[in-house]
């Protein structure tokens, strides 16, 4: 009798769903900028499990190696960066945009970076920073949220009226500066005209003085992928003369970077927004 079909990661239940997993995995998501050094009771706080169970998952990441635990305080070791080593080393589109990231910093003199959608926030998964400075420190691995920055905009653009929604009743449109847009209407008028001409700008919408573009890097099969994207301060450009002259230089290594995912044929499945039901 042959053996049954493996019914793959989507056809799972809850009783395939394994708990202590998911708050290991909340354990190690309760460190982070604003509390790097946290103590038990505020892990404890933070992911809302108990004191005990939460000594006990600390614990054991200790054992493993990826906390340690001192004078009552804890703190995450470099093996957790192993994990996200992991990810960029199995991930084609990361690892092949790369070089190209290097070409736009060459081009533009400013820092850009590769971005994909993470439920409602945008994830960086490959940067190379110029010598500038930005007053908005990031890095592979920093989340923002997808209405206030411009590769959010794009990826969401391109994903379809479901996420759209989700983006906007789940994650809401939080003013992050006076000029944020808050507006649903106003939103996906905005994401209409990304979608439209290809590429977004963003204005002092994250943080005041930042200024951002982006464009769509698609696969082989014109699938949506990544976002291109370069990134500087209101003093030293203006969204007149990103559009003008970053943009073109975005989409052309875009373009560049999708013919390198087809000559490979790499394709990202995971990522690929499903059918577009409706407009915005």
């Amino acid at each position: 009798m042959s053996e049954p079909a493996d019914p793959g990661p989507e056809a799972g239940s809850d009783r395939d769903f394994i708990q202590s997993i998911e708050r290991g995995l909340a354990v190690l998501l309760a460190f982070d900028a604003d509390l790097p050094h946290p103590t038990l009771a505020e892990v404890a706080e933070r992911t809302g499990y108990s004191r005990p169970a939460v000594r006990r998952i600390l614990l054991t990441l200790q054992r493993l190696g990826y906390v340690v635990g001192e004078r009552g305080r804890w703190t995450l070791t470099p093996r957790v960066l192993t994990i996200g080593q992991h990810y960029s080393a199995s991930h084609g589109v990361v690892e092949i945009a790369q070089p190209h990231l290097l070409r736009v910093v060459e081009r533009t003199g400013e820092s850009a970076s590769l971005a994909q959608l993470d439920g409602t926030e945008v994830v960086y998964v490959a940067r190379v920073n110029a010598r500038r400075v930005l007053s908005l420190t990031v890095d592979v691995g920093t989340r923002l949220p997808v209405h206030a920055t411009s590769m959010g905009r794009v990826l969401v653009a391109h994903a379809g009226a479901a996420v759209v929604d989700r983006v906007i009743d789940e994650a809401g449109l939080p003013a992050l500066t006076p000029r944020t847009i808050t507006d649903p209407i106003t939103f996906r008028d905005v994401l209409h005209d990304v979608r439209t001409r290809g590429y977004a700008v963003v204005d002092g919408e994250l943080e005041e003085g930042f200024l951002s573009a982006a464009v769509p890097v698609r696969d082989g099969k014109g699938v949506v992928v990544a976002a291109l994207a370069y990134s500087t301060s209101r003093g030293r450009s203006t969204p007149e003369q990103v559009e003008d002259e970053v943009v073109p230089v975005l989409l052309e290594v875009a373009e560049a970077i999708g013919r390198d995912l087809e000559s490979v044929g790499l394709r990202s499945p995971m990522l690929a927004p499903g059918p577009r039901t409706g407009g915005f």
